[in-house]
């Protein structure tokens, strides 16, 4: 099949989905997840390169330095982080209404709705305004910059008891749920992601050493879990839409048909 014949198919199934799809909107809600995501490592470990953070006891100099070496990077790159920053809640709402689904009170789909929409403050946006304040007036004074890299690195690192309590939340809504939305092995990696958080309340305190912002456990041991944690939510939520069938009842498992609709969907996506 030429490109453009499959060019052409792919758009007209796009367009039969769209109008016919009753899931259309979960999985308008899993495909922002998943391109949220790549283009959040992409905007923070290459553009504005704040990832993996630096040390916290550079001196004034070394600071500014760093804000100079990362000038356009933190401008561009934290003005496209602002513009997307709305997908958050579209991201928030799928993975409540997974909660939603459940067979367990409402209140823990809208408690976790609540914790995750707040969490974007420090754990997004109030970072980059930080930097982006410290990148648009290199002739500050050196210890004010100073003031603002400080700022902005423990907003981001130094908040996450705010994912703790959702990820525990979640832990409590799987283990008490019926209706299978998702295995009960999930509820304990969310509870292993919930421990990390807690690992990183030291980064107020220490400047050097694996407690530290930039430490072995503090971040290096935290994304590798929050890595893997992502993509085991995403793939589960995945499986949860194809199942769906708009029951309040258990969800069904997944028949061959949709197995073979999984497969062509992953095939798609790569």
């Amino acid at each position: 099949m030429s490109a453009s014949a499959m060019g052409n198919s792919l758009l007209r199934r796009i367009a039969w989905h769209w109008r016919h799809d009753e899931k259309r909107e979960l999985w308008i809600g899993w495909w922002t997840l998943v391109v949220f995501y790549n283009l959040y490592g992409l905007l923070f470990f290459v553009i504005t390169r704040t990832q993996p953070p630096p040390e916290p006891s550079l001196d004034a100099s070394e600071v500014v330095r760093w804000f100079g070496d990362r000038h356009n990077g933190l401008l561009y790159g934290y003005a496209i982080v602002f513009i997307v920053g709305g997908a958050t809640a579209i991201m928030n709402a799928t993975l409540a209404y997974s909660i939603r689904r459940m067979s367990v009170s409402r209140a823990f789909a809208y408690s976790y709705l609540v914790i995750y929409a707040l969490s974007t403050l420090p754990g997004m946006l109030l970072f980059g305004i930080a930097l982006t304040v410290g990148a648009m007036r290199p002739d500050r004074d050196p210890e004010l910059i100073r003031w603002i890299y400080d700022f902005a690195f423990m907003t981001f690192d130094g908040t996450m008891g705010v994912f703790l309590v959702g990820s525990l939340v979640w832990m409590v809504a799987i283990l008490l749920d019926e209706n299978r939305v998702f295995p009960k092995w999930f509820a304990y990696l969310n509870l292993c992601n919930a421990l990390t958080e807690v690992v990183v309340a030291p980064a107020w305190i220490f400047k050097s050493g694996v407690f530290a912002w930039n430490g072995v456990i503090t971040w290096w041991i935290d994304v590798a879990v929050f890595v893997t944690y992502t993509i085991v939510f995403i793939t589960l939520l995945r499986r949860m839409i194809l199942r769906e069938d708009f029951g309040t009842g258990p969800l069904p498992e997944l028949s061959p048909d949709q197995a073979l609709a999984s497969s062509g969907l992953m095939k798609a996506a790569r």
